[in-house]
């Protein structure tokens, strides 16, 4: 176990929309609510257990044997395009169900980190998707999405929810370290990490209704840094967006890697960060994270590049499962300035905005996209104090 489990901890310790025309919703129990708008499509929900045969299986206690020999288990999400169904939508509470059984998926783990307790306040919310809804006709493009350290798959279901509504068939398994369920802070598991999304990108491939032409991988936190190097190794991958990746905070594991050079990188990121760290941090911040020094992966990045801070966004606001297990106490905890949560409700809407945005520029070629990147925050509608954005074209030394 390392001193600091994972980056959201880490930042919780230095820590100490979208204002949009589109909102309907009303505000959960937690205080989160979801204020972007359904795109043209329904939302289609496919689970699958399957197994990576290649890998072994992780083992989820040190004092009990792995249970299953047919290789590392990767319970798959799969949200799509899909024509208007009639069936209730999945609820928060179904999405926590799947917890019990993303590792041993015929044995339910009722210890599981992600308990219901967590998000019983919010376990009625209905959500979009719908299981095994029929799907849209056409091929869409795909989207990894790659979890936080050791988290569930669904952490960001309305942000994957949103993608497949409009256009894209999103696919995410767990997070979990390379030999048991949990992931440290270390080369060996974030390359596993890695290697379960080429694993899913393969997977897609399978898939009737995929466009496998156009694959992008999105990521949170340990999940930002895990896209990095699969980007690096799979040349299908045509886009990176990382939300408060660890890209940013782990630059002593990219240059462990060795195989992981951010300056050669010629496809487009997007990299959302919660804002700086403050001179007076930085000796805990390196003191708690062997792996905070080396090159910065955003300063190198050979590729076009766009920095979005979101001022008012603590780590944890860019999960929405996260958000709604936040009590008032940890939301205190973790708040930036007098940002309130319907502040965070509006950067979380802006920051799902900015990724559609994105992919549909770099993955459909839609020019009215592109125009939206290249205007500013408020050009596109953002309220003031919310968001900069540095965007950065393709070096002119450097060939496409």
């Amino acid at each position: 176990m390392t001193t600091i489990r994972s980056l959201a901890t880490l930042l919780a310790l230095l820590c100490g929309a979208i204002s949009c025309c589109h909102a309907t919703t009303s505000a959960e129990p937690s205080g989160f609510r979801f204020q972007q708008s359904r795109g043209p499509y329904s939302v289609g929900l496919k689970v699958v257990d399957q197994f990576d045969r290649k890998r072994v299986m992780p083992v989820l206690d040190a004092d009990k044997p792995a249970r299953d020999s047919r290789g590392r288990p990767l319970q798959t999400l799969v949200w799509y395009p899909a024509k208007d169904a009639t069936r209730a939508a999945m609820t928060v509470g179904d999405y926590v169900a799947l917890a019990a059984t993303q590792f041993h998926f015929d044995m339910p783990d009722m210890k599981n980190r992600w308990a219901a307790s967590h998000l019983s306040e919010s376990a009625d919310v209905r959500l979009w998707a719908v299981r095994n809804a029929t799907l849209a006709t056409g091929r869409f493009p795909v989207v990894i999405y790659s979890p936080s350290q050791s988290s569930v798959a669904w952490e960001n279901a309305d942000l994957c929810e949103y993608l497949a509504s409009h256009g894209y068939v999103v696919i995410a398994s767990p997070s979990m370290g390379a030999t048991t369920f949990d992931s440290e802070d270390n080369l060996a598991d974030v390359n596993a990490q890695a290697s379960d999304i080429t694993f899913l990108l393969d997977y897609a491939g399978t898939l009737p209704d995929t466009d496998m032409s156009e694959l992008a991988v999105v990521g949170w936190s340990w999940g930002g840094l895990a896209n990095l190097l699969a980007a690096a190794r799979d040349p299908r991958i045509d886009a990176l967006t990382a939300l408060d990746g660890s890209m940013r905070y782990y630059p002593g594991l990219i240059k462990a890697a060795g195989d992981v050079h951010p300056e050669q990188m010629r496809i487009p990121l997007l990299f959302f960060t919660e804002g700086e760290i403050t001179l007076e941090e930085l000796p805990d911040f390196y003191a708690q994270n062997p792996y905070a020094t080396g090159p910065s992966a955003l300063n190198a990045w050979g590729g076009s590049r766009m920095i979005v801070r979101m001022f008012g966004m603590p780590h944890p606001g860019f999960s929405s499962m996260f958000q709604r297990r936040q009590t008032a106490q940890k939301f205190a905890e973790n708040q930036k300035a007098d940002y309130d949560r319907d502040d965070v409700n509006t950067s979380y809407a802006w920051m799902a905005r900015y990724t559609l945005q994105f992919l549909d520029a770099f993955l459909k070629q839609d020019a009215a996209a592109k125009a939206f990147l290249e205007n500013t925050p408020a050009g596109n509608g953002v309220p003031r104090h919310f968001m900069s954005v540095d965007f950065r074209a393709t070096p002119s030394n450097t060939s496409p």
